[in-house]
């Protein structure tokens, strides 16, 4: 099936290649009718980490699995999404979570994140599918006291909630880097993304931290797509690559780990996507850059 952009991804098309690519569909006359626009959703304030450095000492840290899952923040009323999205979860599995602010990940278990995905993107929960799914707590966000402090009591929170979705995160003591990379190879053979380092002696605050960081075999990152290139060959009549904004406002195109259905269908201008790398260029753009997932719904 061929790829017909639409909207905003045609005009972002028709800017970038042309009228002979596509033909752009204006849009019908405005009626009386005068739309209420709803407020923008905010995104909750969370911890986000860095990827690890070479030279840090992981002993200053507790040591947890980077779960393969989706994000989800608690404000001890609604579940949401990293982006402030409600999470259409049933009220079952809501009503037994604490007034507590919480913060974690929605889980399947390692390699099913597509089929995660799939089910709590529903605007309609399949309840049986929910049932499946654990929430798996890293912080208390907004909590006082040191994160060796907060995570003893992620686990006395979990404890009283007494419901076997709810899970606490294993944190644990890394004492070298040479254990430390042991680890992150088992793991990974196992299924695993990798591992996340929290210095135990940090306090919560929003935002991009020193204090947390990510360690996988290959770094990722998140960046924004501007626009699409078309493709060529095989893929001609299609989405070849995505032009991407990384954070700093550095451009560039991402052309590879995308299947057929997602050439078709590629992700929405605005979004974000999350891609792995291998190192970077001189000029700071990722090298042998590879598309891992849409981040939308995080």
């Amino acid at each position: 099936m061929a790829y017909r952009p639409v909207g905003r991804q045609a005009t972002h098309l028709a800017l970038l290649l042309g009228s002979a690519f596509f033909t752009v569909v204006a849009p019908a006359a405005a009626t009386e009718t005068v739309a209420v626009q709803a407020p923008p959703v905010l995104p909750p304030a969370l911890m986000l980490g860095k990827n690890w450095q070479a030279g840090l000492d992981p002993a200053a840290f507790l040591v947890s699995e980077k779960l393969d899952g989706v994000r989800a923040f608690w404000d001890g009323h609604t579940l949401r999404f990293r982006s402030g999205r409600r999470i259409a979860a049933p009220d079952w599995f809501t009503a037994a979570l604490p007034a507590t602010p919480l913060d974690g990940e929605l889980w399947l278990g390692r390699g099913r994140f597509d089929r995660l995905s799939g089910i709590v993107r529903r605007s309609i929960p399949v309840e049986a599918e929910w049932r499946e799914l654990r929430y798996m707590i890293f912080d208390l966000p907004g909590s006082s006291g040191r994160f060796g402090e907060r995570a003893a009591r992620v686990v006395s929170v979990v404890g009283t909630a007494g419901v076997p979705w709810l899970q606490a995160i294993e944190q644990a003591h890394v004492p070298d880097r040479a254990t430390l990379q042991r680890q992150l190879l088992q793991l990974t053979r196992d299924g695993a993304e990798g591992l996340v380092l929290h210095r135990a002696d940090a306090e919560w605050t929003p935002g991009r931290s020193d204090a947390l960081r990510k360690l996988k075999p290959l770094p990722d990152e998140d960046a924004r797509v501007m626009a699409y290139l078309p493709g060529k060959g095989r893929h001609a009549g299609r989405m070849g690559a995505l032009m991407l904004e990384m954070a700093n406002g550095q451009r560039f195109a991402l052309g590879t780990g995308f299947n057929d259905v997602q050439r078709d269908t590629p992700p929405p201008v605005g979004s974000f996507v999350t891609y792995r790398y291998r190192d970077r260029t001189p000029n700071g753009l990722p090298r042998f850059a590879s598309f891992l997932r849409v981040r939308e719904a995080e």
